[in-house]
């Protein structure tokens, strides 16, 4: 492989609640499943003994997004909220005003947020976006039935709400924690990607998922895409022949990696709990180098470029090509620095042939850096879709897509344009937050969601494998049955980097 060179606070508002609903777990034997739709009752109306009540944990920017998204959902009410974070305004957004934007349109007033001066959230915001949006529903136009706590360990034991579902948007190290807590609890788990922090956590995860027997789904889209139907169909009829290389580069990272931890601390902000912050994490100082949205660099809190977007595409190359376990990967990059992830690298991964497909290299790019532009590519035409993309590289021929499979096409033109696509023989999503919801209500056994814990674990053991190559520098052989590194000692303590505190025994168990 080339080198890459320098190139608790609480707030509880009771509310009578509906039943739990357990949902059978468990992974079926396609990669897709599909949900039946459901007479909801009338329109936009869901009497209250049937919604599914849901807990919101780490509702920074993201975490707002996603509680919007389910807010839109008319059989499910957000009960309660919990961040470390009362509230500040440094969040970061896809544009000026973007997530005020969307609060404003979510809830039909244009006023809202006027006297706020940057990118708002944290706990007190999320519970007043909660109750202004439920209030507007009210012949009082008011509500305060959201509960708001800065110690998440409050929504796993508070019976008064009878949480049905946890949606987990917390940074990287604690996903696992959060969502292990849950699942033990009877809650069914929404969990945001990268499934874990750590290769460890992605196989606990998914073995506890299976024996919890509740509804999960990781916040990956492309289980639910119309792209990956269309490019499993395409490739599984032989559009390209087989296929032996996949390219997947990113624009990733646009947050400060390839940095020292500074010399001197900050002041703590108001109103964060820095050390719950930190939780299963090593003690270190508070910075604001840390938080939001840039911990993603930090080896102890993100999992970089590949951890932030690899399990959107990696969705999509595993179930098209059908991947299981890798057996070696290797990686280069710029130059490596102590505690954060670097500014650019390219890692390799070795998957088996299974069944009738071929042995794969899989390569991943970030930080600028691209695979050579495919000769089958016109002039003037663009790599990819806005500078991130993928390319699936057979025997006779070629596709090209977006970073998350969508706009696939034969290269070049020529050949797309005598391409007859086969019959669409696999099942359609009903939308990804869809298919957690009715699994959710699935007393009987319903399939799971796609993205379901169980298929994305080892889509994370890949992925964060990935990282421990980057970290180590060496070419590691991946026994995936005993969950060890076969040929690197370095990398052992890299599977599983251990917890502070009692967070260790949260997710192992012992």
């Amino acid at each position: 492989m080339a080198n890459v060179k320098d190139k608790v606070e609480a707030n509880p508002r009771e509310r009578t609640v509906s039943r739990r609903a357990f949902v059978r777990g468990g992974m079926t034997a396609a990669a897709f499943s599909i949900v039946p739709r459901r007479v909801l009752g009338g329109p936009g109306h869901v009497a209250p003994s049937d919604k599914l009540t849901l807990a919101c944990i780490g509702v920074g920017a993201q975490g707002t997004r996603v509680m919007l998204d389910f807010l839109k959902q008319p059989d499910v009410q957000v009960v309660a909220v919990a961040d470390v974070n009362r509230q500040s305004s440094d969040y970061s957004e896809w544009g000026t005003n973007e997530l005020r934007d969307k609060v404003r349109a979510l809830l039909e007033d244009r006023s809202w947020g006027s006297q706020l001066t940057g990118a708002t959230a944290g706990r007190d915001p999320a519970q007043q976006i909660v109750e202004a949006y439920y209030g507007r529903r009210q012949p009082s136009g008011r509500y305060s039935g959201c509960a708001a706590y800065s110690d998440f360990r409050a929504v796993m034991s508070e019976n008064k709400l009878g949480i049905d579902g946890v949606v987990v948007c917390t940074p990287d190290h604690w996903h696992a924690p959060i969502s292990i807590m849950a699942m033990k609890t009877g809650k069914h788990t929404y969990c945001q990607k990268p499934m874990t922090h750590s290769v460890y956590e992605a196989r606990r995860m998914a073995d506890v998922a299976r024996a919890s027997k509740v509804a999960t789904q990781v916040a990956v889209g492309n289980s639910a895409s119309e792209a990956t139907r269309l490019l499993c169909e395409w490739i599984w009829a032989g559009a390209i022949g087989p296929v032996r290389r996949v390219e997947n580069w990113s624009s990733r990272p646009f947050w400060p990696q390839g940095i020292d931890r500074p010399d001197k601390p900050d002041p703590i902000p108001p109103g964060l709990d820095w050390d719950l912050w930190l939780g299963p994490a090593p003690v270190r100082p508070f910075n604001h180098v840390y938080l939001p949205f840039v911990w993603r660099g930090w080896y102890d809190f993100g999992a970089g470029a590949l951890g932030d977007m690899g399990q959107y595409s990696f969705d999509t190359i595993f179930r098209v090509l059908k991947l299981t376990a890798p057996s070696a990967v290797e990686a280069s990059s710029t130059k490596p620095f102590n505690e954060t992830f670097p500014l650019a690298s390219m890692i390799q991964w070795d998957f088996p042939a299974r069944g009738d497909m071929p042995p794969v290299k899989l390569t991943w790019y970030d930080g600028g850096l691209k695979p050579p532009r495919p000769d089958e590519l016109q002039d003037g035409v663009e790599m990819g879709s806005e500078h991130e993309g993928l390319l699936f590289i057979g025997d006779h021929g070629a596709i090209m897509s977006g970073f998350h499979g969508e706009n696939p096409r034969l290269i070049p033109e020529s050949r797309m344009r005598a391409f007859v696509p086969p019959p669409k023989t696999l099942p359609r999503s009903i939308s990804h937050y869809r298919e957690w919801i009715e699994a959710m209500k699935a007393t009987t056994g319903g399939p799971p969601p796609a993205a379901n814990f169980e298929f994305e674990g080892p889509i994370a053991e890949a992925l964060l494998l990935g990282n421990i190559a980057l970290r180590t520098g060496e070419k590691l052989r991946w026994d995936s049955a005993s969950l060890k590194v076969t040929n690197v000692a370095a990398a052992l303590p890299l599977i599983n980097p251990g917890y502070r505190g009692e967070w260790g025994a949260v997710v192992t168990g012992q």
